[in-house]
């Protein structure tokens, strides 16, 4: 395809917090290929761990600066985020002002890489676009159901719908079975082992002796870590002498603060905060451990995998398709006595961790990165046509 044939894409996305949805992204930028599709990314607002990742070759607009660019000094922060807030608010209502900040440029294809941006992407002015939605989300989410209106007004208006996993389309349709559905297809998540192998040897400061599971995620309570250090607490009252850490931040980070000093666990229950790199944590550890209460297809089992690491989590989303339970993890469901009972498994049968890792030997068989691009690729350009 010769440089004035490529397809124009446009990305929108809120911001570049570290999360599983923006290493989505992030892999489909790096990925898709620059000879077809020439591709712009517009964030809501220039913010997050991730925000230079954007390779080169992607054009990165926003409509306003992050967090990282705001004064020190806490009266200015606050006018700041004020005129921020304002600023989003005229933005969302008036395509225009998208409009200004891409140049007036007409895109081919439109995507929104979750539900944050779906009426962003739908309300475009450029009506002529193809309108691409990806849906990551358990839509019976309790937490979700203020949102879920206007995602549901949303679904209809898209040419397509890619979902991350089957479970979460199959839950889509069994809750709302009379929603009329665009075209969809189910895409799991790409996983960039060799860079994820590479970033796995960086050096760190050494960790906590004796077994250490580390968790990496948002400190969110859907995540779960209240009951995690519930069943940490439990194990250390017993005599299980372990570590855990959990790399990630969030608006969970003040209550798990006092719940790990009331349980009095400060030295063995260890909140990291964000790190860009968490592989090395990964690879360290002795094992994984994802307490959530709801994920879709999470990326990060998916790398905890790829490091051979063994691994606990809760049977949700498709984590259960992603882990033989027994074989290459161990499933438990959402309890803080089942979290317990796995964690005490794991610090005392050392022939099922045995068992486990040999397992985890050849775990790469499973993960196909190239039919994944090759798919969505497909799948834009297949719209293009319908132009």
């Amino acid at each position: 395809m010769s440089e004035n044939k490529k397809i124009k894409v446009l990305f929108r996305h809120r911001s570049m917090e570290m999360g599983g949805v923006e290493k989505v992204i992030l892999s489909m930028l790096n990925n898709l290929n620059p000879d077809k599709f020439e591709i712009t990314i517009f964030l809501n607002m220039n913010q997050g761990e991730l925000r230079n990742e954007i390779p080169a070759h992607v054009k990165k607009v926003y409509l306003t600066q992050g967090k990282e660019n705001f004064s020190q000094n806490p009266l200015i922060h606050k006018l700041q985020l004020i005129r921020r807030r304002l600023k989003l608010s005229r933005a969302l209502k008036n395509a225009k002002i998208s409009d200004r900040i891409l140049g007036n440029k007409k895109f081919d294809v439109e995507i929104a890489p979750s539900y944050s941006t779906f009426s962003s992407v739908n309300n475009s002015s450029n009506k002529a676009s193809k309108k691409i939605g990806w849906f990551h989300s358990e839509i019976n989410l309790p937490a979700l159901q203020p949102l879920v209106p206007e995602i549901i007004e949303n679904f209809p208006k898209f040419d397509h719908m890619i979902y991350c996993s089957q479970r979460i389309k199959e839950m889509m349709h069994r809750y709302y079975p009379d929603l009329q559905y665009p075209a969809e297809s189910v895409v799991i998540n790409a996983i960039p082992l060799e860079e994820i192998k590479r970033k796995a040897e960086e050096k760190i400061e050494s960790l906590p002796e004796g077994p250490v599971f580390v968790s990496v995620g948002r400190l969110h309570h859907r995540k779960g870590y209240h009951k995690l250090i519930d069943a940490h607490k439990k194990l250390i009252d017993e005599g299980f002498h372990h570590t855990v850490l959990v790399l990630g931040s969030g608006e969970e980070m003040k209550n798990l603060t006092e719940q790990i000093k009331a349980n009095n666990v400060q030295e063995t229950f260890i909140l990291c905060g964000n790190k860009m790199n968490p592989y090395p944590y990964i690879k360290n550890a002795d094992y994984f451990i994802l307490p959530s209460e709801s994920e879709a297809w999470p990326l990060v089992i998916a790398e905890a995998l790829i490091l051979q690491k063994p691994i606990i989590a809760t049977d949700t989303g498709d984590v259960g398709i992603m882990i033989r339970d027994r074989e290459t993890g161990y499933l438990i469901n959402y309890d803080t006595n089942e979290m317990y009972e796995a964690m005490k498994i794991f610090l005392s049968d050392p022939e099922l961790i045995a068992r486990i890792r040999k397992n985890l030997e050849t775990i790469e068989d499973q993960f196909d990165n190239q039919k994944i691009f090759n798919a969505v690729e497909q799948i834009i350009e297949e719209l293009y046509h319908q132009k």
